[in-house]
């Protein structure tokens, strides 16, 4: 399957797992960039596959509009 052209409805930072990190991480304060990649690495092996598994599978779907529209903008 070729890749598509650049589409703002792949863009990574709106990936599924992003939402609930934000959510997760929202009002805590970090002390050191060693601090939060421990907080991060704990919170990601404390994550259910099937937090994972809905992410990859909403990923499928927005890259199938994108491949559908030509990579013109798609709306969510």
């Amino acid at each position: 399957m070729d890749h598509p052209p650049y589409s703002p409805d792949l863009a990574p930072s709106d990936y599924h797992l992003f939402l609930h990190m934000k959510r997760f991480l929202a009002g805590k304060q970090f002390h050191s960039d060693a601090e939060v990649e421990t907080t991060v690495n704990n919170w990601l092996q404390q994550q259910a596959v099937d937090v994972f598994d809905t992410g990859i599978q909403k990923l499928v779907t927005r890259y199938n509009k994108c491949l559908d529209s030509a990579g013109d903008y798609v709306e969510n």
